[in-house]
C-alpha cells in the first residue's frame, strides 16, 4: 500500500497552487515553461511539496510560488503583479494535474520529468484529457512512464543480443560482473548511475557510443 507524503485535505490547494504557479510564469512573469519547470525541479520547491510541507502546499499563493522559485533559480526580480485569469489554462492544467499525479503515485517531480512524463508532455496532452476524469490522466501517465522505464531497462539487453553476446561473454571482455550486467537488464540497477568507466568498458565491448548504452 502506497504511503503518501501528506493528507488528501491538502490535495486540492496543492493542485490549484501548482496550476497557478505555471499559469503565472508563463502569461504573468512572460518565462518559457520548460525554463521555468527546471528551476522549480532544482530550487527545491518542488522536494518541499513532494514531502508535504504545509507551507507550500497551502501556506503560500501559487504566485508566490513562482516568485520563490524565480528568486532561487535566477537573478530575475518582479514587481508585484496583480494576477486575475479569467479561464484555466492548458499551463494551469499541467500542473494541476501534475500534482494530483505526483501525490497519487508517490513519485518525485524530478522522476516524473524524466522518465516520459515531461512537462511538455502534459501539455500535450491537453487537448484529449482535460475535460476527462483524472482517472484517465493516471492511466495516461503510468502507460507513459512504464514505457520509458521498460525501453531503458532492455536496451543494454538489446544491444548485447545484436552484438551476439551471452552475459557471461560480456562481463568476461568488459571486466563488468555478470550480477551487474543482469541487474543493469533486469532494471534492478539503473545504468545510468552507473561509474562511467563501468559504461566506457560495456560501450567497447558491444562497439556503441556509451549514450547508446545509457539512453
Amino acid at each position: 500500500m502506497k504511503t503518501r507524503a501528506y493528507n488528501s485535505l491538502y490535495l486540492e490547494d496543492a493542485m490549484n497552487n501548482l496550476g497557478t504557479m505555471l499559469d503565472c510564469a508563463v502569461h504573468a512573469a512572460q518565462c518559457d515553461l520548460l525554463v521555468f519547470y527546471e528551476m522549480f525541479l532544482s530550487s527545491g520547491v518542488a522536494s518541499q511539496m513532494e514531502a508535504g510541507n504545509p507551507r507550500y502546499l497551502s501556506g503560500m499563493s501559487g504566485m508566490e510560488l513562482m516568485q520563490l522559485v524565480l528568486e532561487k533559480s535566477s537573478d530575475k526580480t518582479l514587481p508585484i503583479m496583480n494576477y486575475a485569469p479569467f479561464d484555466r489554462t492548458p499551463e494551469y492544467w499541467a500542473g494541476w494535474v501534475l500534482a494530483y499525479y505526483q501525490w497519487y503515485s508517490i513519485y518525485s517531480f524530478s522522476f516524473i520529468q524524466r522518465n516520459g512524463l515531461s512537462i511538455s508532455t502534459v501539455l500535450s496532452l491537453y487537448p484529449t484529457l482535460h475535460e476527462a476524469d483524472l482517472s484517465k490522466f493516471v492511466q495516461t501517465a503510468d502507460t507513459l512512464i512504464q514505457q520509458h522505464l521498460d525501453t531503458r531497462k532492455s536496451r543494454l539487453k538489446t544491444i548485447r543480443k545484436q552484438s551476439r553476446f551471452t552475459q557471461k561473454e560480456l562481463a568476461e571482455l568488459s571486466g563488468v560482473t555478470l550480477r551487474m550486467i543482469q541487474a543493469y537488464e533486469q532494471g534492478d540497477q539503473d545504468i545510468m548511475k552507473a561509474e562511467a568507466q563501468t559504461v566506457f568498458a560495456l560501450a567497447r565491448v558491444l562497439g556503441c557510443a556509451p549514450e547508446v548504452i545509457c539512453g
